[in-house]
């Protein structure tokens, strides 16, 4: 008898493991979504504390429902062409063994399949629209503009909001068609409704039907596709312009609309052969489309081309040239460009420049560029104290008197406090900047230093006498984050600002405005205490049920955050309104798709020396408008959005998706007003623009004889040089306005001929009374330089200023010692019926503590030049003794002063020539034996030697003084207080 035993059982499942398993995998899951959630929440928090939920739901609700579109529109298709290739295949067919294998393979997961590869699709397709919700709202919001394209005489608003949508979504339909497509061609080979073998490819009925219908409709989309082209032609770049030239109109907008015709009646064949089974048909049909699409989509527009164009090119393809001219003109806002020829007078006259005194009193000779390290040296105080460079210019009215001002916020720098980096100095106690500084623009002390409007802790000038509020607790330096507020009555633990030598009698305060989020609750604590990693928020004593903790400080981030669908300029800059520190942003609307208008890159067209090259997210563009003035509040943050260009179509879209985000214009103070002004960045861009769209005729562009270009700047020659703001009267003018101005060179493929050919200034200044703009604001006015009468570009001045021996000598002795030169920004100013360059010279330490203090002034009109220690010194040397202008320096006595006139010679009493020269070579030989006796470490030789220069340079300081008629001993470099 054979007993045998019973099969051993099968281990049952280790429960305990599984509900581990499966718990920690609910933990994990439930702490990822917290995270998500606390990221969200914060969020909400944010925007509702400043009022602006509308933007964040808005967002979150067109987000979702365009996730959920995609998803549908992708993973339904995909689901149903699943199932019925499936379900309709041949119950017995025979298969290879190869397939037997894969269907071996495939069964065990083809439920799992079947619903996981819809799901897979549909999520990359419910992100990619997502991602394209601007569009949809866009399109769904879209205004008419009143304005017809010229080929099509269709609005252009069909190419600023349909046509991105209509290619969009026809770009989506035809992915998940083909997806459709690929995924019904694979499972019927799976399952034998497709067969391939013995040259002969075998397709059941049902496989025909739904292989014909989806590659129908893959053809009917490609054939909306070819037609929505012929109106993307209008915004494409061709050869010499954007938009369709003769070639365009005439060969490939004709060939679009054929091709568009026949993969139509391509697709009809396809639909044709799910009926009634043959293929020859649409796959002859499909063959001679895509031989079409080789001739009339390449081989005839060559043609015409070759044998049309290039030989009649003018005589054809001038009214597109023409239309590519206005329609450029129009979206960038020069159309309205006041241009007029300027015969400049280049030489200079005693009193030329007396009916331009106005002009000449507001010069601005402290460059914001170069005088930072002075204000900082003069007025930071402590090392956790910084300011901006370049500083920012602005312009007040002061005793009736309208001042442009150098000005920066004192603003924090914890990177600075060293071993006092607590978490508590740098969250709770260093919280805020304390005070702005303003210097005239136009005037300076005997010491070549600013002359402050407003300085000092605590303040004193004439902002403080306004009573504004100082502290800075949002700024362009603003710390990641502080916690601030609390309890009436309660301890102030926030350093105001610092007094006395030792701080020992700071003032400290605390926040009392609406800034941030509470942190009053646990619950919060614990959602800032994750999204910033720090467990200090959650168990800090420190924060109470009144704390606020404040954060995306910067004034920029804050505006982008509110109002994500604009670009901003690159220059924010603070000012005093209402009693109140406020940062003024300027905010565009900008396309890529404006009919014939050319395109630019925005960061090309904007960096400049003082701007290096910014990203965006919308590089090349074709249309752009000054569209919102945001301000946002130093003190609590407060973001308001102005409607600045209520006629810009895109901003009328975006003011229909977030209908309550955007104030009118006519609401702003008429503080405010005084102190908006045109943007540097939006006249980057037309100046970028103007350089060949300054002609108004399709001969001239044709011929490009005449095109210009930003010249560099002198003191960077990789860099062009930057606009800049004065209070100037351009030519035609009843009185100065506060405007921006830039200059024009011929433009070259080598070394550009550096004359000036073109003087651009837009008045700036919006006025100053509540719900009215100034009628001249933003007015563009040209001077065309006339080429008879030559007049030295920046690069020539530079180079005269540089190679003149007398001015050349004179800069040696501003170098003696350990001091270095610096010259300011070369401005160039219409004034006495030429041009008039003005650069300020500044002279600073070479190492140690830098302090750039105004020493001489250069100046040129036509080919004259001179150098003295005052601009108003400056402008009598060069037109015969006395200018007739007035200046902001002309009650000043400098402590240098030397000076050479524009004929060479000097402008006062001179020493000996041979004394000098001497003098100046003892001086440059003892430095030298000094340096090398240093080095060699021979300390006797060393001494010696400095006694030598010494000697040298006193001599040399008698001579100048001997030159001045006087012995006055020059005046020490001022300790700096603080």
């Amino acid at each position: 008898m054979t007993t045998t035993s019973a099969p051993n059982q099968a281990t049952p499942p280790n429960r305990s493991r599984r509900i581990i398993s499966i718990s920690l995998a609910v933990i994990a899951a439930l702490v990822v979504a917290f995270f998500v959630f606390a990221n969200l929440y914060s969020d909400w928090l944010w925007f509702a504390q400043l009022g602006f939920t509308e933007v964040l739901t808005t967002q979150w609700i067109a987000r979702t429902v365009m996730f959920v579109i995609g998803f549908l529109a992708m993973a339904i298709p995909v689901w149903g062409v699943i199932q019925l290739a499936y379900r309709l295949r041949p119950v017995y067919a025979r298969l290879s063994s190869q397939l037997d294998r894969y269907q071996e393979v495939v069964e065990p997961l083809r439920r799992l399949a079947m619903w996981g590869i819809p799901i897979f699709f549909g999520f990359f397709a419910g992100f990619a629209a997502s991602a394209q919700w601007e569009t949809t709202w866009l399109w769904f919001n879209g205004v008419a503009t009143s304005t017809t394209d010229p080929q099509f005489g269709l609005d252009t608003g069909f190419y600023l909001f349909a046509l991105p949508f209509y290619t969009t979504v026809l770009g989506f339909a035809s992915a998940v068609v083909l997806v459709c497509l690929l995924l019904t061609a694979v499972v019927s080979y799976l399952y034998g409704s497709v067969r391939v073998g013995q040259r002969e490819l075998r397709i059941s009925k049902a496989a025909r039907i739904q292989l014909a219908i989806l590659a129908g409709l893959y053809l009917l989309l490609q054939g909306g596709s070819l037609w929505l082209d012929r109106y993307t032609t209008l915004v494409n770049q061709e050869d010499r312009i954007t938009g369709p030239g003769y070639v365009g109109v005439n060969a490939v907008i004709p060939g679009q609309t054929i091709l568009a015709i026949a993969a139509v009646i391509v697709a009809l064949a396809f639909f044709v052969t799910a009926v009634i089974g043959r293929w020859r048909y649409p796959l002859i049909a499909t063959a001679l489309l895509v031989v079409s699409a080789i001739v009339v989509g390449a081989a005839i527009p060559w043609a015409v081309t070759t044998f049309q164009v290039r030989p009649n090119q003018l005589a054809l393809e001038s009214q597109y040239y023409q239309r590519n001219i206005d329609s450029t003109k129009a979206a960038y806002g020069i159309d309205g460009i006041e241009k007029q020829n300027f015969a400049a007078t280049t030489t200079a006259e005693a009193g030329q420049l007396r009916n331009d005194a106005s002009s000449t009193a507001q010069l601005r000779i402290m460059d914001p560029a170069i005088i930072g390290p002075t204000v900082r040296q003069l007025q930071q105080y402590r090392a956790y104290y910084q300011f901006n460079n370049p500083l920012d210019v602005d312009r007040y009215t002061i005793n009736g008197q309208t001042q442009d001002a150098v000005v920066s916020l004192r603003e924090l720098n914890i990177g600075q406090l060293g071993d006092a980096a607590s978490w508590q100095n740098t969250t709770l106690v260093y919280t805020h900047g304390y005070g702005m500084v303003a210097a005239a623009g136009n005037e300076r002390t005997d010491d070549g230093d600013p002359v402050f409007l407003e300085q000092a802790i605590p303040g004193t000038g004439f902002l403080t006498d306004l009573k504004y509020e100082p502290r800075v607790y949002f700024g362009e330096q603003s710390p990641q984050y502080s916690i601030v507020g609390g309890p009436e009555g309660g301890e102030d633990i926030e350093l105001d600002y610092p007094l006395g030598a030792d701080g020992g009698t700071e003032t400290r305060t605390t926040f009392r405005g609406d800034g941030g989020p509470s942190v009053g609750n646990v619950f919060n604590r614990l959602i800032y205490a994750l999204k910033f990693q720090s467990e200090q928020i959650l168990f800090s004593d420190y924060v109470n049920e009144d704390s606020q903790i404040l954060y995306d400080r910067n004034p920029k981030e804050r505006v982008q955050k509110v109002a994500p669908y604009l670009t901003l300029d690159s220059d924010p800059y603070p000012t005093v309104v209402d009693g109140r520190v406020k940062w003024v942003i300027d905010g565009y609307t900008t396309s890529a798709n404006y009919p014939y208008s050319s395109g630019v890159s925005l960061s090309r067209a904007i960096a400049d020396s003082n701007t290096p090259s910014p990203t965006y997210s919308l590089d090349n563009i074709n249309y752009i408008r000054n569209s919102v003035k945001a301000t946002v509040d130093a003190y609590d943050g407060k973001v308001t959005l102005y409607a600045w260009d209520d006629q810009d179509p895109i901003l009328q879209a975006w003011q229909k998706i977030y209908p309550t985000s955007l104030q009118p214009w006519s609401e702003m103070s008429a503080d405010l007003m005084s102190h908006v002004r045109y943007p540097t960045d939006l006249l980057k861009v037309q100046r970028s623009m103007l350089g060949v769209y300054h002609v108004d005729d399709a001969r001239s562009f044709f011929q490009q004889d005449n095109r210009w270009t930003t010249p560099n700047d002198p003191q960077n020659a990789n860099e062009l040089q930057p606009p800049y703001y004065l209070t100037m009267k351009m030519p035609g003018q009843d009185a100065p306005s506060y405007s921006m101005f830039t200059s024009f060179i011929p433009a070259s493929q080598g070394q550009a001929r550096n004359v000036l050919t073109g003087y651009l200034a837009v008045d700036s200044d919006a006025g100053d009374e509540k719900g009215a703009k100034r009628s001249d604001y933003g007015r563009l006015r040209m001077l065309v330089i006339d080429a008879e009468t030559p007049v030295p570009g920046p690069g020539q001045v530079q180079n005269t200023f540089d190679s003149d021996t007398t001015v050349s000598s004179q800069i040696n002795i501003l170098k003696q010692g350990q001091s270095q030169v610096l010259n300011g920004n070369l401005l160039t100013l219409p004034v006495g019926g030429g041009l008039l360059y003005v650069q300020p010279v500044f002279v600073q330490s070479s190492g140690g503590t830098q302090l750039p203090q105004l020493r001489r002034v250069l100046v040129a009109f036509g080919n004259k030049i001179a150098f003295e220690n005052t601009l108003s010194e400056a402008l009598d040397s060069l037109f015969g003794g006395d200018s007739g202008a007035a200046t902001g320096d002309e009650s000043v006595t400098p402590t240098d002063q030397t000076g050479t006139g524009g004929d060479g010679t000097s402008t006062t009493p001179t020493a000996p020539a041979g004394d000098y020269a001497a003098a100046l070579a003892e001086a440059q030989a003892a430095l030298q034996a000094k340096q090398e006796a240093l080095t060699s470490g021979d300390l006797a030789a060393f001494a010696t030697q400095d006694a030598r220069l010494n000697a040298a340079v006193q001599r040399l300081i008698e001579l100048e003084n001997q030159a001045q008629g006087g012995t006055a001993t020059p005046s020490p470099t001022p300790t700096p207080s603080g």
